[in-house]
């Protein structure tokens, strides 16, 4: 905390100075005016050597966090650990400084250093955390609507619950797709090598006889020789071909055919549009219960559900609730929605339920999607060994065939 140099008057006018650390010069302004201090001069002590070596501090500190994230689990247990402290009654300054000696992650650790800075200079919660990417729209919105409502340690609970409901689902589907990956991986890199080291020594000795080889053997030499004539070429194309699709998906009619399309991809399209829904319904459920309003809501769900398709049938619904529809009607227009989320939304609007029936939406798809996902995963693991024993297999016997049929032939 840095230390200031102060001169001013106090309520009988007698002149007075010192030496105090603050915050900053605004709060040491304000602790002083209610001390009854009237400060004309404020002036911060630092000499040369605290310079440079709070210049050496903060290049070690700031090279350290180069390399520092803040993650899902570490933001949603901060929040938690926030909304307990505000839930026993202590107060934001000192529940945000509590907060800070309890965080491990020193890149969060700083950010809340910095929220709580401006918070004690008058800055709402939500402004403050607004300066900071790590805090997206939906907690921000969420964090100004409970400031608002007197809820905040309400708000944040369910906030670091929506938190962890993300992270759940992310390392659910991450952890499945990582075994098929690796099998993947092992699998190219396995015949990979037997076409450049293992094939060309053995195919050597058919190059000295004069017996006709069958088609698939030829057709493994002329693709070994390729290869290891041309890999560079194949890997040439390769990049290429991933930076022209890289570089079309991120074109706006690129992303948003991609966008259209993967919703409806085999196996993986049922996914994508199962996690789409559930994200909607989550996250427009914690809005809405949060005290967000409708309109609002809808709009920032529309930038959370990562598809340009879903976000236009988004678009779509808000647009008419603001003509004075109501949300089923919409919904049901759109025909990207299950006909059971359409029906739930309606039950929810006319008993008045509408956060409750969409969380119970959210818990129904996000089961569903882990149910789906582990069907798809459990099916890919026994073709991509199919797959991988298929092409060592063609491998094998394109080299065997020729040698089984000269050895007969000196028999």
């Amino acid at each position: 905390m840095p230390v200031f140099a102060y001169k001013g008057f106090d309520s009988k006018g007698k002149a007075v100075k010192g030496k105090r650390d603050a915050d900053s010069d605004r709060a040491l302004r304000r602790s002083l005016k209610n001390e009854g201090v009237r400060v004309s001069e404020i002036s911060t002590l630092k000499d040369e050597t605290t310079k440079t070596r709070e210049g050496a501090l903060s290049t070690q500190v700031n090279f350290k966090k180069m390399f520092q994230s803040v993650s899902t689990n570490d933001l949603a247990l901060a929040t938690r650990q926030l909304a307990t402290l505000l839930g026993a009654g202590v107060d934001m300054v000192s529940a945000l400084s509590a907060l800070i000696e309890q965080i491990d992650n020193e890149l969060l650790k700083d950010i809340f250093a910095d929220i709580k800075r401006d918070v004690n200079e008058g800055i709402s919660l939500a402004d403050a955390m607004k300066k900071h990417k790590e805090f997206d729209k939906i907690y921000v919105n969420m964090v100004r609507a409970a400031e608002h409502s007197g809820t905040l340690d309400v708000v944040l609970e369910r906030l670091a619950e929506f938190k962890e409901g993300q992270a759940r689902i992310r390392s659910q589907v991450v952890g499945m797709l990582i075994y098929p990956i690796i099998m993947l991986v092992m699998g190219v890199l396995l015949v990979g090598l037997m076409f450049v080291v293992v094939v060309p020594k053995i195919t050597a000795v058919f190059e000295h006889t004069k017996s006709t080889l069958p088609w698939n053997t030829k057709l493994l030499i002329g693709a070994t020789d390729f290869a290891s004539k041309y890999w560079w070429l194949v890997m040439l194309f390769a990049g290429i071909c991933i930076y022209a699709f890289r570089r079309w998906r991120r074109s706006e009619s690129g992303s948003r055919k991609w966008d259209a399309w993967i919703l409806n991809a085999p196996m993986f399209g049922e996914i994508v549009r199962l996690l789409g829904v559930a994200r909607f319904a989550r996250t427009l459920s914690t809005l809405l219960s949060s005290g967000v309003p409708l309109l609002s809501s809808l709009e920032i769900v529309k930038n959370v559900v990562a598809n340009h398709t879903l976000a236009d049938a988004v678009e779509f619904i808000r647009d008419a609730v603001r003509e004075g529809e109501s949300i089923a009607p919409p919904l049901k227009q759109t025909g990207q929605f299950p006909p059971m989320v359409n029906h739930m939304v309606a039950i929810g609007e006319k008993s008045g339920e509408l956060e409750q029936m969409l969380a119970r939406v959210a818990n129904t798809y996000e089961e569903r999607v882990e149910v789906r996902t582990k069907a798809i995963m459990s099916a890919i693991s026994p073709l991509m060994l199919v797959f991988m024993a298929s092409g060592v297999g063609f491998i094998m016997f394109s080299i065997l065939q020729p040698i089984m049929a000269m050895s007969q032939m000196v028999h």
